[in-house]
């Protein structure tokens, strides 16, 4: 038997963006899988696995109890924005470390937190819930334009979008309304004031009540009126780390959280941090692993270690930084070129990785009549001393890739 802690990693994700936090948690952990596909790369990374429908809390649960006869679980962790709810509950049912489902239901639902943020002294953005057009067009009023329209409870910036005059509102509370509706958990728009300045998020680490901010990611969006993120950076140095950590640590003391990792996303409104929302989880698009090429700090062992009860290793041991550009096509139609110029891949170290996501010949598709998931088609990643090395990088690798699209005739 290893004398490893073991722990039950609930739904990995995907290879692509999740595969680096499997790797990472399994170097340290015996990690026992719950997944709703029977494991394929995931394999040499896990002991055991079951599998269930984790859209069905009640299958989740059983399948929960169930790996939990078979072994002797520390903790249960899991990166998905999706299970947050289900993951507390199973870990509570199994008398592990746990939030109640509340604190998890709260993070989730960004009226909620908009609320409690309003309570406990949070800068962030005055918001108002509607379920019609009529009740819309009078929050905007209530807000003032430019107002922001999302789903009450989605993820990926799906259904997000800026409206700046009236007659402006309908159309875009029905795009925000059909990102919403594609929510189990509620299918209301949020209407919300706009908040004008740089987007940032900053990378935390709570234990035991302590809030440590490890990293502050920079990003970049595409053109308005919507907020798809199509790049991230990250800088072992940002000046803004200093700034941010005192609002993120107020924003995650006022939603309850005393464990775990969370992605904070703000904006600077005049230089001042302004809170977007607090996700209870690693970040996606590959921040955690920019977080350790730039600081050396894993934040997916130290999700595993804060899920069995243990106190995370956030000792830096690299001061650089790090980038990743998603990759968009310039507009939308089918995919019929995508490469690299492999002589520039192979002499680049500092190139460190090029992935595409999607095959020429598929169908790629750039909101407002796509989403991030049906737009992107790949990204790259790159190192560099600081942020303003790391940007031209990413600039430099842009002009030895190609990606091209055909409209539809």
């Amino acid at each position: 038997m290893s004398a490893r802690p073991q722990v039950l990693l609930v739904d990995p994700g995907d290879q692509t963006f999740r595969g680096y936090c499997l790797e990472q948690v399994a170097a340290a952990y015996d990690v026992v899988l719950l997944t709703g596909t029977e494991p394929s790369w995931e394999t040499p990374y896990i002991v055991d696995h079951a599998v269930a429908d984790l859209r069905d809390s009640t299958a989740l649960l059983a399948a929960g109890r169930t790996l939990a006869a078979r072994h002797d679980l520390a903790g249960v962790v899991t990166w998905s924005e999706w299970h947050l709810v289900a993951t507390a509950c199973l870990a509570r049912v199994l008398g592990l470390p746990a939030h109640s489902s509340e604190v998890m239901r709260a993070c989730r639902n960004k009226a909620t937190a908009r609320s409690l943020f309003a309570r406990h002294g949070v800068p962030s953005a005055a918001a108002v819930t509607a379920r019609s057009v009529p009740e819309a067009e009078l929050a905007a009023m209530a807000v003032g334009y430019p107002a922001v329209l999302k789903p009450t409870a989605f993820a990926g910036s799906i259904g997000v979008v800026r409206v700046d005059r009236p007659e402006e509102l309908p159309g875009a509370f029905a795009f925000a309304s059909a990102g919403a509706s594609r929510s189990r958990e509620d299918t209301a728009v949020l209407v919300e004031q706009y908040l004008d300045g740089p987007e940032v998020s900053a990378e935390c680490v709570t234990h035991h009540g302590v809030t440590t901010a490890v990293a502050v990611t920079r990003k970049s969006l595409g053109p308005a009126p919507h907020f798809y993120e199509t790049g991230h950076t990250v800088d072992a140095d940002d000046p803004l780390l200093a700034l941010v950590s005192p609002v993120a640590s107020t924003a995650i003391r006022a939603l309850g959280i005393t464990d775990g990792i969370q992605h904070v996303e703000m904006r600077l409104v005049d230089g001042r941090p302004r809170l977007i929302e607090v996700n209870a989880r690693i970040a996606g698009d590959m921040i955690g692993h920019l977080v350790r090429l730039a600081t050396g700090i894993d934040l997916p062992k130290a999700a595993a270690a804060l899920a069995c009860g243990h106190s995370p290793d956030l000792t830096p041991t690299r001061r650089g930084a790090a980038g990743i550009r998603l990759l968009y096509p310039a507009a939308s139609g089918t995919l019929t070129e995508r490469q690299v110029n492999q002589p520039f891949a192979a002499r680049t170290p500092w190139l460190q990785q090029v992935q595409w996501t999607r095959q020429v010949g598929d169908s790629l598709l750039l909101p407002p009549d796509g989403d991030l998931f049906t737009a992107r088609a790949g990204f790259y990643i790159v190192t560099g001393r600081d942020t303003a090395e790391v940007n031209e990088r990413l600039d430099t690798a842009a002009e030895e890739i190609t990606l091209t699209t055909q409209a539809a005739r």
